[in-house]
Formats: structure tokens, C-alpha cells, sequence
């Protein structure tokens, strides 16, 4: 930012909310979290936009139980986001990033002339994953069936020469995408704070993954780390695409207000 009195240039970071309400907070904390800062005024300037009633589930289009495309509505946000001063702006939504809503949003945003540059938050972790923590050659995903079927990190990590872990079916549907979506005690509906039954069913999951040789496990759905808070849980280090996203934007925008990473604590978001 700019000091001794001139005019700061507003290069505002945009967050695109809404899927679900409580991981675009949790984007805002872990962007503040990341930033060095000792008083208000050194944070960086953040636009939040939380608009759940325009945007559709995105597995109801990934599925084909609706033609109606989220992207269009994604993309409108986002030049909303941009005329609030925002020059780069991330999804804190794993399923959203399906090429075929996340490749329509950014042409949407390229035909309309809108300079609002989009970072993936599938590329920044597998990035992260090779740059960061270089040598790891087995990473367990935990995510939304939707996510498994598209093969979104699956892909990534493979492209970069790790081998994805991913649970058996049964944890794939009932432990994990159940602990997500379950509207008595999913995380969806009770995210703040998570129910027990939501944490334990994904420990348990993490310990699945654990035996079949995960060395890192992503926690490839945005409402996963609203429960699952650790850095590591027994031998295995927890990645969170929020942290890795939160810590792009800032890098993209103030990369002199960025926190150094500490491999000591790879992910650490508080307890």
C-alpha cells in the first residue's frame, strides 16, 4: 500500500461468496490471517459477495438436472466485484471450478472486456503441493462427489506427478459427502459451529485415508476445514485450498504483505 501520504492505487481482492455463505467468511479470515499487518489500516482491502439465492448448486448443472448454467450468474458477480475496484478474485467453491462452469465464467468475463483476472483454486493447490511440499508423492482428497466424479484434483495431482488417494465408495458417499450436505447435521446446515457427528465422520475418513497410504490429505470441499482445523492430524498434514488460495490473492496483489510460509506448520488456521 501506499504510505507518507500519497493516494493509494485500489487493487481491492474479490471473493465470490455464496457456496456455501460461511467458506467465503472463512476466505476473508484466512486472507487476513496471511497478511502482515500491526493496525487496520495495513490489511488489505477485501470485497466480499454473497449472493447464495443467484447461484444455482453447482451440482444440479454438473449432473444435467438443470440446463441452467451458474456461470452466467458467477461472471455478473464478478464485474460486480471488479467495479468495487477488486483486479483479482478467487472462488472459495471446489465443485464451481468444473470446466465446464469455470472455463464459461472466465470467457464470459473475456468477452464482456473485464479485466478482473480469476485464480483457480484447483491450480494454486496443486501448485502449492509441488512447490511447497515437494517430495510428497501419495495426497488423499476429501471432497463432494461431485468434485471425485469431475476428477478435479485427481487430474491436477497426476499432472504433476503425484498419485491421487481416494477413499472407497462407501466413505466417498457416506461419511464424507453425507458430512457435507446432510441437512440435520451437515456442515451446510450447521457450519458455525460444526456438529460432532460432521467432525468425527470425517476423522474417520482421514484415518481411511491414512491406511491406504496418504502422506497429505486435501480438504478438497471449502466447508471441510470449517471442521477440520488442524495443520496435521497424526502423521498425515492437512491442505487447505483456503489458506493456499488466500495466500495467491495476496500474492497476486500485495506480495510484500504476505506472510512467509512456514513449512513447520504447513497450514496452520486456528483452532
Amino acid at each position: 500500500m501506499e504510505r507518507n501520504g500519497a493516494t493509494p492505487t485500489l487493487r481491492a481482492i474479490g471473493i465470490i461468496g455464496g457456496m456455501g455463505p460461511y467458506a467465503g467468511l472463512d476466505l476473508v479470515r484466512k486472507i487476513f490471517d496471511n497478511t502482515i499487518a500491526s493496525k487496520d489500516q495495513e490489511h488489505l482491502p477485501v470485497t466480499l459477495l454473497s449472493y447464495p439465492h443467484l447461484i444455482i448448486d453447482r451440482s444440479t448443472y454438473i449432473f444435467g438436472q438443470t440446463d441452467e448454467n451458474p456461470a452466467y450468474a458467477l461472471a455478473e458477480i464478478a464485474r460486480k466485484l471488479e467495479a468495487n475496484g477488486a483486479v483479482v478474485a478467487a472462488m472459495p467453491c471446489n465443485t464451481a471450478h468444473a470446466p465446464m462452469i469455470y472455463d464459461v465464467l472466465v470467457d464470459e468475463l473475456r468477452k464482456s472486456g473485464n479485466l478482473i483476472r480469476m485464480l483457480s483454486m484447483i491450480e494454486e493447490t496443486a501448485r502449492f503441493v509441488q512447490e511447497e511440499m515437494a517430495g510428497l508423492q501419495r495426497v488423499g482428497i476429501l471432497s463432494t462427489v461431485a468434485t471425485y466424479n469431475l476428477g478435479l484434483y485427481s487430474n491436477a495431482l497426476r499432472a504433476s506427478g503425484i498419485e491421487p488417494v481416494l477413499p472407497d465408495e462407501d466413505v466417498k458417499v457416506h461419511l464424507v459427502n453425507r458430512t457435507i450436505f446432510d441437512e440435520t447435521f451437515g456442515i451446510k446446515a450447521r457450519a458455525n459451529p460444526v456438529t460432532q457427528t460432521a467432525r468425527q465422520n470425517l476423522l474417520d475418513a482421514i484415518e481411511h485415508l491414512q491406511e491406504k497410504g496418504a502422506e497429505a490429505i486435501i480438504l478438497g470441499c471449502t466447508e471441510l476445514p470449517l471442521a477440520i482445523t488442524e495443520p496435521q492430524i497424526g502423521s498425515v498434514v492437512m491442505i487447505d485450498p483456503t489458506v493456499v488460495i488466500a495466500r495467491a490473492l495476496i500474492r497476486h496483489t500485495y506480495p510484500d504483505r504476505l506472510k512467509p510460509f512456514e513449512i513447520s506448520a504447513p497450514l496452520e488456521t486456528g483452532t
